[in-house]
């Protein structure tokens, strides 16, 4: 077992690329060794900032606690996942991660493992207004765009970022602002900081059309998809997102949309502040913990207490699933590998599973852990997964 201070040191060592061989194998074995004893981590890990600071700069996706997942009828058998999900809790949080850089540890286990079908990384395309094109997994950094007293840039550590420079009708600018859309694919995700200073990050297969400056009453934008928001705080313009017929409006606070064509409902899960989620003549206000689920074919929304843990997995870096279905299960894996499912019977999609794997695990070590359940068995075919009895 190595010390936090010993980790943190290797890990910086592996980012500057001194890692020997037997380093990086240490480094790598590290996820068995997640449950570290008490006196090696103080009470002052459990500060906010302070973890926030530095999972980010030292740790990153080096978070790789695997466990297998288990079928709703082996209940029992949840007791040493749960365990493990003790021991990773303080380091994953329900903070804001950047996205996933692709030089990370899972890369390297992947390949010692000759897998063929890797993990979604940071990649989108950004679209202008004028149609024009960015990719911006590609795109360096600096500045992408320019135009009507509008940069678009991207910083250092990936983020791509819209400043406004002039006010409206200065200097010929148009009063009517240009929208502009960010696309990530099947196996993206991607973040982004608004003009007025809201961040968004992107699941995959996901979409936001926003303005390049907000005017008016309101800040309004577009979502298909998946994002998770941390809204800046401007108590005079509410901050609207709209989602498949429904609409959330919120001044300043943190909360995920689900709002998937392919999935029956749309979820708001609020993590901090308020939000007011409507569709149609119907209107609920939620409070943090809380998710408003509605029916995309519906009006009716429904309020209770969120699955906070398994909603917001994505973000940190995780795969969790408590009783879903294989049928759901193989969706999120779909988006984030890039593969398409195929269900050899009917049978097979009525399993139930639970338990926590890192999406940064390839995708045949995700898939052998639900086998492991004897539930279901699998075989790869290209990008092809087909899932049977």
């Amino acid at each position: 077992m190595i010390s936090k201070e010993e980790f943190l040191a290797l890990y910086q060592k592996y980012l500057d690329g001194e890692c020997s061989p037997a380093e990086k194998e240490l480094l790598a074995a590290y996820r068995d060794d997640m449950q570290l004893p008490d006196d090696v981590w103080t009470e002052d890990d459990t500060d906010p900032l302070e973890v926030r600071t530095r999972i980010w700069q030292k740790l990153s996706e080096s978070r790789q606690e695997t466990t297998v997942l288990m079928p709703k009828r082996t209940s029992y058998r949840w007791l040493w996942a749960a365990a493990a999900l003790v021991g990773i809790a303080v380091l994953a949080g329900l903070l804001f991660m950047q996205p996933a850089k692709t030089n990370n540890i899972a890369d390297v286990v992947s390949s010692k493992n000759g897998t063929k079908i890797l993990p979604g990384s940071n990649k989108a395309y950004l679209t202008l207004a004028n149609g024009n094109k960015i990719v911006l997994d590609d795109a360096k950094n600096g500045q992408l765009a320019a135009g009507a007293g509008v940069k678009v840039s991207k910083a250092a550590n990936g983020l791509v970022v819209y400043k406004f420079d002039r006010k409206p009708n200065e200097q010929g600018q148009a009063a009517i602002p240009q929208i502009n859309t960010i696309t990530t694919p099947r196996g993206g995700q991607y973040q982004v900081v608004l003009e007025d200073g809201t961040k968004v990050q992107l699941n995959a297969a996901s979409s936001i059309k926003f303005p390049e400056y907000f005017t008016g009453a309101n800040r309004e934008i577009e979502l298909n998809g998946e994002a998770y928001f941390e809204v800046a705080k401007d108590k005079a313009h509410p901050f609207i997102v709209k989602a498949n017929g429904t609409q959330v409006q919120v001044f300043g606070t943190h909360f995920n949309i689900n709002a998937y064509t392919d999935n029956p409902d749309i979820t708001t899960t609020l993590l901090e502040g308020s939000v007011k989620m409507s569709k149609g003549s119907a209107a609920v206000m939620l409070l943090p913990g809380q998710e408003g689920t509605v029916s995309q074919n519906g009006s009716s929304i429904k309020v209770q207490k969120a699955d906070v843990e398994a909603n917001m997995a994505w973000i940190n870096g995780f795969f969790i699933f408590h009783d879903q279905s294989i049928i759901n299960i193989m969706k999120q894996v779909s988006r984030w590998y890039d593969v398409d499912i195929e269900y050899q019977d009917t049978q097979v999609q009525e399993n139930e599973f639970g338990g926590t794997i890192s999406k940064y695990k390839d995708i045949k070590e995700l898939l052998d852990n639900i086998k492991l359940t004897g539930s279901i068995h699998y075989k790869i075919e290209g990008r092809r997964v087909i899932i049977m009895k």
